[in-house]
């Protein structure tokens, strides 16, 4: 018997659960945990449930989209790993944690490949037998380089990309072809303190906290839906290295929380917000 991740979103009306739950009778298939919500100001319903049984994708969706409001949208997907590119710079916090978890099996991913624009990351990569690719962006153009790496990307098709520390800025080609798919992870300091050193702009400021948030790349830099944020408190016996140090222990928390739920399709993505279950 297998398990399936049945996401649903549509405009709110009376009966959906009935209506939803009386299609998954029918089709003698057991729903095995669900989660709804109602957004109020959007008046949008939002449903997901794990599914267990046998069952063709395609018919249930059918069967789904004439009981539901016209425009709603349905997906049903085999809960299985996910494929997963990762994509980084020097910065090595971020992506060693993956690689750790994902090499004692604590996540639903198979890591296809590191692509980096750097060469620095590559015996900490090798060790855990996974290829690593350096596209060097020397001499070229941003549109260039991306392009490049595009290719690339285009003979694994992963399900996400995870930008662990990636420090370059993606033009809408790239994000494009990868809506809702790209995670980023960020200091949460942004957009107060852009630019070299956030971390010692924050201790000159005297910052009480500091943190980290996880979201989809989109169009507009660091401005997509937030999927995962945390904060720490810091105070002024902290010089701004050992800001650094417990920020880059929060950027891995987010990162691999974030993560997480979106290998889990756990994620809804509502105009620039997240509804998660």
């Amino acid at each position: 018997m297998s398990q399936y991740i049945l996401k649903i979103d549509c405009s709110d009306e009376k009966g959906l659960i009935y209506k939803i739950s009386d299609v998954i009778y029918k089709n003698s298939l057991n729903i095995e945990k669900n989660s709804e919500f109602v957004d109020e100001e959007s008046d949008k319903f939002f449903f997901r449930a794990r599914v267990a049984g046998n069952l063709d994708i395609e018919d249930i969706k059918a069967e789904l989209k004439e009981v539901l409001p016209n425009g709603a949208n349905v997906y049903i997907g085999v809960r299985r790993v996910k494929n997963v590119v990762l994509m980084a710079t020097k910065e090595s916090h971020c992506l060693g944690d993956i690689l750790l978890k994902n090499n004692s099996g604590e996540l639903n991913a198979n890591i296809q490949a590191v692509i980096s624009n750097h060469d620095s990351l590559r015996l900490l990569v090798e060790k855990f037998n996974i290829p690593y690719f350096y596209i060097s962006a020397e001499n070229l153009e941003r549109e260039a380089h991306e392009e490049k790496v595009l290719t690339l990307l285009k003979e694994f098709n992963p399900d996400f990309i995870v930008l662990a520390k990636y420090m370059r800025i993606l033009t809408s080609n790239f994000v494009k072809p990868y809506q809702g798919k790209i995670i980023n992870i960020h200091h949460s300091f942004l957009p107060a303190f852009i630019g070299a050193n956030p971390y010692k702009q924050a201790h000159k400021r005297g910052v009480k906290i500091i943190g980290a948030t996880a979201h989809f790349v989109n169009n507009d830099l660091d401005e997509g839906p937030i999927i995962a944020q945390d904060v720490i408190s810091v105070n002024h016996e902290q010089s701004w290295k050992d800001m650094q140090k417990a920020g880059r222990n929060v950027e891995k928390v987010v990162l691999s929380n974030a993560i997480d739920l979106a290998f889990e399709d756990r994620i809804f993505v509502n105009n620039n917000k997240t509804i998660i279950f």
